[in-house]
């Protein structure tokens, strides 16, 4: 028979909590340190009244008391950290999960009405959360080559910016990829959690736990050698335990009749990501990472200049800063475009509307959740807010197109990781359903406003072009989507980079055909195929 499958169970919060998805946008993050202030000041009176048993729960206030005070000296740059972040929602749900269980005593009951009552009223993390806070640091991981050890000890990119991560925070890290049958990730975090266990004096994390799961993702990744090595050393320390002894005897046997394939059918699809086209997924992840895919001979032609766009009487006095990211299909840059009084503004209202992202089923034209798209959005309209209806005639004078047909301005907030893979703005002619229910016809333009500068990460990818366009609050990127005979233009395949350092805030306004007959007449004689240009 096969090794067994360890099957440990999910560290669970108290109770189901009433709001979660909070790693889908950093401004949900920061209402946490608020829940976890609440919960130090409950666990401090508990201490009060416990003193001659407290000696191991003053260890854990300790420990969550020095990463707060850290977070609240600068909260903005602490929850732009995914390191912190990912801490953050760890502290939240399995380490205070361990605490509670300590917490059993005759104090007990009368401090559990009252973290009841917190959950009530402030906001607390999932183990959704828990879950996609570390699938976004896996995802960093790959997308910017990150050395594991590099992010243990806090540094991203060579910098350092966060606490280190101890043997219990990457034994997590190692037991969520294994969650999700990602065992190379499993094996990457053990290892890293087996070396710090030895480092450490005071050990959360046992020993024989990270070599459980380090055998078997060792063996799911075909080194069965290494995997009986771990076995046998497992039992060495619990040479009962009935799961090893069957996993030893499997892998003798298998080596001894000299077995290399492994079964996989234990694992599951992969996530959409790993599910793209190779060599896009590889563009895309080098553009993210800053790496020049542009020909220089496209490059060197690119300009800027002061635009009054065929002297429109808005831009005159006023011109537009115009840059040129790429010819064809042209893509645009506009510098100082929105201002930081409309941006507070547009945040302001945007805020408290915040849901979790969506993309639409191109079969059924429903809107959906999908891992490939981490943000939270909300939807402003024009005659809310003089500001919002002011970005809209900014739109008209930028575009030279109608925004009576538009979509409501879109506010995005990128969360933990937050990223969108390639995807395309306009409908394909598969997507029949898509912007049926609008009735205005496919998205002919796109107009992204950025609102915020991001440190590291963050870019707007064009793979298939090598545009790379980097966040910097008050500019806009525009590009049409379609050619004037109204199909699609394949080559604005498009993606957001994770965030890697940084909180990343940006709206859009998508520009629809019906209304634009005069002002970009189509030209049926172009009859422009669906494909793609490399």
């Amino acid at each position: 028979m096969p090794p067994i499958w360890v099957a440990l169970p999910l560290c669970l919060a108290l109770c189901t909590p009433l709001q979660g998805e909070v790693y889908t946008a950093l401004s949900e993050l920061e209402e946490l340190l608020d829940t976890e202030s609440v919960l130090l000041k409950t666990l401090h009176q508990y201490i009060s009244d416990q003193e001659h048993r407290i000696a191991v729960l003053k260890k854990h206030a300790v420990d969550y008391e020095k990463e707060h005070s850290i977070a609240a000296r600068d909260v903005t740059n602490y929850l732009s950290n995914p390191i912190n972040d990912y801490l953050l929602v760890k502290r939240l749900t399995s380490d205070w999960h361990k605490t509670e269980k300590l917490m059993q005593d005759p104090y007990y009951e009368t401090v559990m009405k009252n973290l009841t009552q917190y959950r009530e009223l402030l906001k607390f993390p999932t183990d959704e959360d828990l879950t996609g806070a570390a699938t976004a640091l896996i995802r960093l991981q790959d997308t910017y080559k990150l050395d594991t050890a590099s992010v243990a000890r806090g540094e991203l990119n060579g910098i350092q910016y966060s606490t280190q991560l101890s043997a219990g925070d990457c034994f997590e890290l190692g037991r969520q990829s294994y969650n999700g049958y990602d065992f190379y990730h499993t094996e990457l975090w053990m290892n890293e959690a087996l070396k710090r266990h030895e480092q450490e004096r005071s050990n959360v994390t046992v020993r024989w736990e990270i070599l459980e799961y380090l055998a078997y993702s060792t063996f799911m990744q075909g080194n069965l050698k290494k995997a009986l090595d771990l076995t046998i050393e497992l039992l060495s320390i619990l040479p009962n335990h009935e799961r090893a002894l069957g996993n030893l005897a499997y892998y003798e046997a298998a080596i001894k009749n000299g077995t290399t394939e492994i079964d996989k059918s234990e694992q599951t699809p992969k996530a959409a990501s790993a599910m793209l086209d190779p060599e896009e997924r590889e563009r895309y992840h080098m553009l993210c990472r800053n790496e020049n895919l542009m020909p220089v001979q496209i490059s060197s032609q690119l300009r800027c200049r002061y635009s009054n766009n065929n002297r429109d009487p808005h831009l005159l006095i006023a011109p537009l800063k115009e840059e040129e990211a790429y010819f064809s299909p042209r893509i645009i840059l506009y510098r100082d475009v929105l201002y930081d009084n409309e941006i507070e503004v547009i945040k302001r209202m945007a805020q408290p509307r915040l849901k979790r992202a969506t993309v639409q089923n191109y079969k059924t034209g429903e809107l959906e959740f999908a891992d490939y798209r981490i943000s939270k959005s909300a939807w402003l309209k024009e005659h809310e807010d003089v500001v919002v209806a002011t970005v809209a005639k900014r739109v008209e004078v930028m575009t030279g197109l109608t925004t009576e047909t538009a979509e409501e301005l879109q506010v995005v907030n990128y969360g933990v990781g937050g990223h969108y893979d390639p995807h395309y703005d306009f409908a394909r002619s598969e997507e029949t359903n898509a912007f049926k229910s609008l009735g205005t016809g496919n998205r002919i333009a796109t107009v992204l406003f950025y609102m915020s500068d991001v440190a590291q990460g963050g870019a707007t990818v064009f793979p298939w072009l090598g545009v790379a366009l980097q966040p910097v609050k008050g500019t806009a990127a525009v590009w049409f989507n379609l050619y004037p005979s109204g199909n699609g233009d394949l080559r604005t395949r498009h993606a957001a980079c994770p965030v890697l350092q940084g909180s990343k805030w940006v709206c859009n306004k998508w520009l629809h055909e019906v209304g634009q007959e005069f002002r970009r007449p189509c030209d049926p004689k172009e009859n422009i195929q669906e494909t793609i240009s490399r």
